[in-house]
């Protein structure tokens, strides 16, 4: 037994929704356990294959197995791990704004209880509060850092073959939904046909915004890496960077 891919990232981009849509492939067996494994990110553990592969319960129709950790993109020693692992591995990234991903985490760790702080206060006070985790990343309060895609995709570039790597985002998937899934599928080497219908998986719209300034200087911290990420898939993120009025 071997898992064959990973949905790896990013965490708000849109992976439950891909999870979901997945489970129902008739030809993709998924974790029965839980959505989020968190096999290959937990430190100080005795990593044995076998409870991994428990997670899954795999019928003969089945032609590929998966699972969803979106952390696994952002945890820096994970990819390798993957790697030792399967050499293989085919990864899926959804890929979301990061000014907006950041706000969805806040709002969800806010849900959470997690989270005590307003957005701004949370931002101000990121850097500092997330040494609380050194020499490890911050699983909660992380929330401008693990926006940085240029080096998390980099990272899986310099392991994993580039092919082996399916890159998409966020709006695609809720917009373009049929032609999305069909990529993957045939990324994944199923049954490209089998597309399942639409469903509201998407979380609603939060009732607050972020403050336009905020989300400005935001912009203004996240466009280097943005631009760098646009070399590097040679593809038009100019929204993302692009201020309000």
């Amino acid at each position: 037994m071997r898992v064959d891919f990973v949905i790896g990232g990013t965490q708000k981009g849109g992976t439950s929704a891909l999870d979901s849509f997945l489970r129902k492939h008739p030809e993709i067996c998924m974790p029965s356990t839980r959505k989020e494994v968190h096999f290959f990110d937990r430190e100080h553990e005795n990593r044995e294959y076998k409870t991994y592969h428990a997670n899954f319960q795999p019928k003969p129709s089945h032609r590929v197995i998966g699972e969803a950790s979106p952390i696994y993109m952002y945890w820096e020693t994970a990819p390798y791990r993957i790697w030792k692992y399967n050499p293989e591995m085919k990864w899926v990234l959804t890929l979301r704004n990061p000014v907006e991903r950041a706000f969805s985490a806040w709002n969800m760790e806010t849900k959470r209880g997690k989270e005590t702080l307003p957005f701004p206060d949370a931002i101000e006070r990121e850097a500092e509060r997330c040494r609380e985790a050194l020499p490890l990343q911050h699983r909660v309060y992380s929330y401008v850092d693990r926006g940085f895609y240029a080096h998390q995709v980099r990272r899986l570039f310099n392991i994993f073959d580039r092919d082996s790597v399916l890159i998409l985002f966020n709006e695609e998937l809720r917009n373009d939904h049929a032609k999305t899934l069909r990529r993957i599928f045939e990324f994944l080497g199923v049954d490209s046909s089998s597309v399942p219908p639409e469903a509201s998986v998407f979380e609603q719209e939060y009732s607050d915004e972020i403050d336009t300034q905020l989300r400005s200087r935001l912009i203004d911290v996240f466009r280097p890496d943005i631009k760098e990420l646009e070399k590097m898939l040679g593809t038009d993120l100019s929204a993302w960077y692009e201020k309000r009025s």
